[in-house]
């Protein structure tokens, strides 16, 4: 990227920095969130609900 100007690569950094912050981490965030409720879902299938028995 020696070819580019100054100006042109700080909008490419601030572009490359709100397509992370506005759509891939909300996403990977949604998906963790998502995946842990369901392990502990199948986990309380499998097992049984926590708590006294």
């Amino acid at each position: 990227m020696a070819a580019t100007r100054p100006g042109s690569r700080r909008r490419l950094e601030a572009l490359a920095f709100l397509v992370l912050a506005v759509v891939i981490w909300p996403v990977i965030a949604v998906g963790v969130v998502a995946g842990w409720g369901f392990l502990v879902w199948m986990l309380h299938l499998f097992t049984g609900p926590p708590g006294p028995a």
